[in-house]
């Protein structure tokens, strides 16, 4: 069954982004997060990040030193075709949380002490199709718990 693995903040902003149990997401972000640089991070359209637990396996089978958090996920997720999530689906977490994925992440250099030889392009959607982050907004808001089941509503 999909679900919530890690919730993951970094109330001074940036990378790694610490475990949490629980956390609020409004249409603004994660409640205890921040972000350095809101030219490229946060705001509306961008404000959840999410991963998979599985790419993150993957990843570390590698040799990669990832983990949940180090790339700045604010949730990684378990158990979900993680290719086929696509810009314009739409998740519920919990009980009532409700985003819609908006894009992918662009890949950048404060996370490249989680990658063999600093190489941050192997989670380049245009490199590495289904194998990026994705940035979401929240249609409603509330709280997830580690443990929180979490479906496809729609996908497009």
């Amino acid at each position: 069954m999909p679900k919530i693995e890690s919730i993951n903040v970094n109330p001074a902003g940036g990378v790694p982004k610490h475990a949490v149990p629980s956390a609020f997401l409004g249409t603004e972000g994660v409640g205890g997060d921040r972000q350095r640089n809101r030219k490229f991070h946060g705001g509306p359209l961008r404000a959840v990040s999410l991963y998979s637990l599985e790419i993150i396996a993957t990843l570390q089978s590698e040799g990669h030193p990832i983990a949940p958090g180090s790339t700045g996920e604010n949730l990684t997720l378990s158990g979900l075709d993680w290719p086929a999530l696509v810009p314009g689906t739409h998740l519920r977490l919990g009980a009532a949380v409700e985003l819609e994925i908006t894009s992918y992440v662009t890949p950048c250099k404060n996370i490249a002490a989680s990658f063999c030889n600093g190489d941050f392009s192997r989670i380049s959607q245009k490199l590495h199709p289904g194998e990026s982050r994705l940035y979401a907004r929240v249609l409603r808001e509330g709280i997830v718990h580690v443990g929180d089941g979490v479906g496809v509503l729609r996908n497009p």
